[in-house]
């Protein structure tokens, strides 16, 4: 059946294509927006532990909430690069790695700011969940970089 010049296959596989391509803009906005936030909140969260928790935390507490905003940062980046590689290679599965991350920086990042805060040491037993989830971030970004051509 020919429609215009153009075959009936022909539409749908360009229909198809461009719901393929308007996922992948979506995708890509939200991993950069949440490394855009994930930023953000991880400058403010150390601002207000550097300012506000100064006298509060004693060392030990200070030194945790200073890890889970490092820990925050380096991933919020990580974030962004898994939006700037997903925009770029459109045909490989960035997001497993995103996930990865995000779920890192919640149950990582999340249960030491409040373990450090409450003193709850349970929480202590959250965090290498939210590790592994780094790991499998980053073991994921290597797999899906190998893929690259």
């Amino acid at each position: 059946m020919v429609l215009s010049g153009y075959h009936l296959t022909t539409i749908i596989l360009e229909t198809q294509n461009e719901r393929n391509r308007a996922v992948t803009v979506n995708v890509v906005k939200i991993w950069l927006l949440l490394a855009a936030f994930f930023g953000l909140s991880s400058v403010a969260l150390g601002a207000f532990g550097a300012h506000s928790l100064k006298n509060i935390l004693d060392e030990y507490g200070k030194s945790v909430y200073e890890k889970a905003v490092l820990y925050q940062m380096f991933h919020s980046m990580a974030l962004f690069a898994v939006g700037v590689l997903q925009h770029l290679f459109k045909g490989i599965p960035f997001s497993p790695a995103g996930f990865g991350f995000l779920i890192g920086i919640l149950l990582f990042s999340g249960s030491l700011y409040v373990l450090a805060i409450s003193g709850l040491k349970w929480l202590g037993a959250i965090t290498p969940i939210g590790g592994l989830s780094f790991l499998f971030g980053w073991a994921w970004l290597i797999f899906a970089i190998s893929r690259i051509r």
